[in-house]
């Protein structure tokens, strides 16, 4: 899901200070944190928004709980049809709402993107949580790293998957996490020049991200085309520029709604199509230098076309299986999964035609 979007100001300024009075940096400097001491950062909060009445009041009440930083929050309602954006006016008067007609949530957080006023970007989606110190264990992390990794430009956190239809997590449930938010072996990740990573699975999660406004100026925004996998697109896209530095802590709560379990069979396999065009602009090489094993990633492709192809079939669409059989065939011919979807869906096309002639 991108479309460009522009610094409306000088540019690429400090992401140290944000002071109109810093030096613009020099060619080869590229924006982010300097290993020295920093005022207070001010971050911009970007939440996209779509009939989520239910949860939107709790998301902001964790977003605005964030200490030590200087926030400012916008929601974009994407054209909601619940209340939300009425529901944001009345009870929270310090968060900017914008409001536009339903494009999707590619082209919500472009126009969150583009409204911000501050140089550093966090993103959270309406239904998710924050836990409490978020935004500070980033910031300070991308501080303590920054003379060894001087610009770092991206940040993002361990997160906690939450089946759950409540609209506030559960104090145990909290306090659960935080017990066990010291055990960084168990939320360790992908860390630094990730995108040999990014090309086996998208190892970021959107609602626990934090980057710099100068990475969209250099490789745009979300691709407001994709309705699936937008963020993926463009975490490929910025690994290619900055190390993008987890924490590993559980620091946010990944809704996941019950009736998210079984969705539609999707039209287009987008995760495919990603990974796809990031192979076609780059290759397996990553900018330092590392290279990601090629049979692994072919193997995952191939995988996410299999899968792709046995959601059709059991959809009914039996020409639209075989194709993608073939595409995760041409991929890796060893795929058996692909085999069997595509015997399968040639015998299904075959019935008509028996039964025609009986």
């Amino acid at each position: 899901m991108s479309c460009r979007v522009r610094d409306s100001g000088t540019g690429t300024r400090d992401a140290m200070t944000e002071s109109s009075a810093s030096p613009a940096p020099c060619a080869h400097h590229r924006p982010g944190l300097a290993p020295r001491t920093v005022p207070t950062p001010k971050i911009s909060v970007v939440i996209p928004c779509y009939n989520a009445a239910p949860y939107i009041g709790a998301a902001l009440r964790s977003v605005l709980s964030q200490s030590d930083v200087e926030l400012e929050v916008i929601v974009v309602d994407d054209g909601s049809r619940d209340g939300s954006a009425d529901l944001v006016r009345r009870e929270f008067p310090q968060v900017r709402l914008i409001e536009q007609a339903n494009q999707g949530v590619a082209a919500a957080r472009n126009t969150g993107i583009a409204a911000a006023s501050h140089d550093w970007i966090a993103f959270v989606d309406a239904d998710d949580i924050w836990l409490a110190g978020k935004l500070a264990a980033q910031w300070q992390q991308l501080h303590q790293q920054a003379q060894q990794h001087p610009g770092t430009r991206m940040s993002y956190t361990a997160w906690h998957v939450w089946p759950c239809a409540d609209a506030e997590p559960a104090s145990a449930l909290l306090e659960q996490l935080r017990s066990s938010a010291t055990d960084t072996a168990r939320w360790a990740g992908a860390s630094g020049w990730i995108y040999t990573d990014l090309l086996l699975d998208c190892v970021v999660w959107t609602s626990t991200v934090l980057v710099h406004r100068s990475v969209f100026d250099e490789v745009g925004a979300f691709d407001a085309q994709l309705r699936v996998g937008e963020d993926y697109d463009l975490w490929l896209r910025a690994s290619r520029i900055t190390r993008i530095d987890r924490v590993a802590s559980p620091l946010a709560l990944y809704r996941m709604h019950p009736q998210s379990i079984t969705r539609r069979v999707p039209e287009i396999n987008h995760k495919g199509l990603v990974i796809e065009r990031a192979l076609a602009k780059w290759g397996y090489g990553a900018p330092d230098g590392s290279f990601a094993c090629k049979a692994d990633v072919d193997r995952g492709l191939a995988r996410s076309w299999s899968d792709f192809a046995g959601a059709q079939l059991m959809a009914g669409d039996a020409t639209r299986a075989r194709a993608a059989a073939l595409t995760a065939l041409r991929v890796q011919p060893t795929q058996t999964l692909a085999w069997k979807v595509l015997i399968k869906s040639a015998w299904r096309s075959a019935l008509p035609r028996s039964r025609a002639r009986g």
